[in-house]
């Protein structure tokens, strides 16, 4: 297979010291290859590498004659933001005017409307964002593409088409990401960048990283037994030297320091093993014996106080134990919802339709990270979640102090002002102080947007031991369906309630599907029956065949993972097929 990108020995050196080093590797045609890793551990800074727009401190970058690269950066050049996105296209090409022609047919092929290119630049989502640095960069015709994060931001509409772009895409490609589904359904290769060292695996996502994992044991187990042998090693000499100047035996006290010198060649020879992550995400709740910790009847929904109602939710309810997932598009008015609710309760003023438990005491993640004072320092942002903690020691100076060094944060830091962390130390700060109360419900509004894959993964473990309520906005599949057992979706001016993440997954996605999940407290009515099925029998054994993969893929996962809602709907839906397929005579 044709190499186009080849490194040796790469090598940075960063402000705050090496970022990484001795990084070789090669890109091959048709390579799909997903880098992960912790925040700030260089990602972007080797995609830069290998586009040209950073300088390593050593090491070779080669690449091949046939070699058409393209960066597609995560954010937008700030020269670009009073021009329409036709007219950023068209300056992609402004070297070559004769291709002007090619930007129609871009547009169609990325799902781009002509009323959309005439739209300011600055006016755009985040998935429109995503779109036109894709058709900037297909505008070269590259048969490599470095995309740095492109599902940050994105609605879930979004993300199935970037899913499906890549699916597509026939050149090779390296993508930043931090969201594994995405990952595993459009790698083929994973990099892990870590340790200031390069991990590479012939394998999507997930399954890398559990070799991973396997592979960090493996090491750990071998470190020890190594350290057990320079123990006994160094204790031997210890005591040949103790004897050899007590009786002055010179062949002992010789012996003694070629002991001590093997010991020093086996320390540098030991088995490397990774510090593992800098901190570890983890949230305490409460159960509480009530019915209902939050009701919305009849509330309607508006971006800011005055302005248009987006939609009205008829009855919904939380309750203790519901973990609730709040889907829709981006602009469809989610995030509305949790800053109503949570501006009503800060005020203490009656919201229209909303009522709360009197007693509970109720959490709110802002996706902005606005809660945390910016003149504040970092120990002194934690005392109004420290002042709600149950234990009196936990409310403490010295405890805030503990929990930030815990955190990642030295002691020397604590007087800094919250003002200059970057947005991952905000969002780490934020859910710091979130670990240290015990709340009832969480209003938790896209937590994940600076959490890195393992942040991702703690955040959905302490979800699902969290002993009382939430509602989650987020874009995370993988997230949503590990730690939420109920969901919302706005859809057309509607907040429906589904049964499981697929149906509601397809119901954004605009596909007819069987009615959405009833209680009578909502007002809709709860459809017992399998989804409508295909007539043809070649599309019915096509059903029947991808149901059967869909239950067999998720009986194989972890337990705790496992979707129960969506087998008993897919072993419905078998059951007709086989009826009608003639299959259980």
């Amino acid at each position: 297979m044709t190499t186009l990108i080849s490194t040796n020995a790469l090598q940075l050196d960063a402000n705050h010291g090496l970022l990484f080093q001795d990084l070789s590797f090669t890109l091959s045609q048709g390579d799909r290859i997903g880098l992960v890793g912790h925040n700030g551990c260089g990602k972007s800074t080797l995609l830069g590498l290998l586009a040209g727009t950073r300088e390593a401190s050593a090491g070779l970058i080669h690449m091949a004659r046939t070699c058409r690269l393209q960066h597609v950066e995560q954010h937008l050049p700030p020269d670009m933001a009073e021009l329409s996105l036709y007219q950023a296209l068209q300056a992609a090409l402004a070297d070559a005017p004769e291709q002007q022609w090619r930007i129609d047919s871009l547009l169609e092929e990325l799902g781009i409307s002509g009323a959309t290119a005439q739209l300011p630049v600055q006016s755009l989502s985040g998935g429109q964002h995503t779109r036109l640095l894709l058709a900037r960069a297909l505008l070269h015709e590259p048969n490599v593409l470095l995309l740095d994060e492109p599902s940050n931001h994105l609605d879930l509409p979004s993300l199935l088409w970037l899913e499906q772009f890549l699916a597509r895409w026939r050149g090779a490609f390296i993508l930043v990401s931090h969201d594994q589904r995405l990952l595993d359904n459009a790698t083929r290769k994973t990099w892990v960048l870590r340790d200031r060292r390069l991990y590479s695996f012939d394998l999507a996502c997930g399954q890398a990283l559990a070799a991973l994992a396997e592979q960090d044991a493996a090491n750990a187990a071998r470190r020890s037994a190594e350290q057990k042998e320079i123990d006994r090693i160094e204790a031997s000499s210890h005591r040949l030297a103790i004897w050899g100047r007590t009786y002055d035996n010179e062949d002992l006290a010789r012996k003694a320091k070629t002991m001590q010198r093997r010991a020093e060649r086996l320390k540098e020879e030991q088995t490397f093993v990774s510090d593992g992550a800098p901190w570890t995400l983890s949230l305490r709740g409460k159960a509480m014996a009530a019915d209902q910790l939050l009701a919305l009847e009849n509330m309607p929904v508006r971006p800011a106080p005055g302005a248009p109602v987006l939609y009205e939710v008829e009855h919904l309810v939380i309750r203790p134990g519901e973990r609730v997932a709040l889907l829709g598009a981006n602009g469809s008015g989610k995030s509305s919802l949790l800053r109503q609710c949570w501006g009503a309760l800060q005020t203490q003023n009656e919201l229209a339709g909303m009522r709360c438990h009197p007693t509970a005491n109720i959490g709110y993640y802002d996706q902005n990270l606005q809660q945390l004072a910016g003149n504040a320092s970092l120990s002194d942002a934690l005392y109004p979640f420290a002042a709600q903690a149950e234990e009196v020691a936990a409310r403490s100076d010295a405890a805030r102090r503990q929990s930030l060094i815990a955190a990642g944060f030295p002691y020397s830091r604590h007087g800094q002002k919250v003002d200059i962390l970057s947005g991952g130390e905000r969002a780490r700060l934020l859910f710091l102080g979130l670990s240290l109360a015990s709340y009832h419900l969480l209003l938790l509004d896209e937590p994940t947007n600076h959490l890195d894959m393992e942040g991702k993964q703690q955040l959905a473990s302490a979800l699902q031991g969290f002993a009382g309520g939430c509602l989650l906005v987020s874009h995370d599949r993988d997230l949503i369906e590990q730690a939420c057992n109920c969901y919302w979706v706005v859809h057309e001016g509607r907040l429906e309630q589904w049964q499981d993440a697929e149906s509601a997954y397809r119901r954004l996605g605009g596909e007819s599907l069987h009615s959405p999940t009833t209680q009578a407290a909502a007002g809709m009515v709860q459809s017992k029956e399998p989804p409508a099925t295909p007539t043809s029998e070649e599309q019915l054994l096509a059903r029947f065949f991808e149901l059967e993969e869909l239950l067999a893929a998720d009986l194989a996962r972890k337990p705790r993972h496992q979707k129960p809602a969506s087998q008993q709907q897919w072993r419905s839906e078998l059951a007709s097929l086989n009826r009608q397929l003639g299959l259980d005579a």
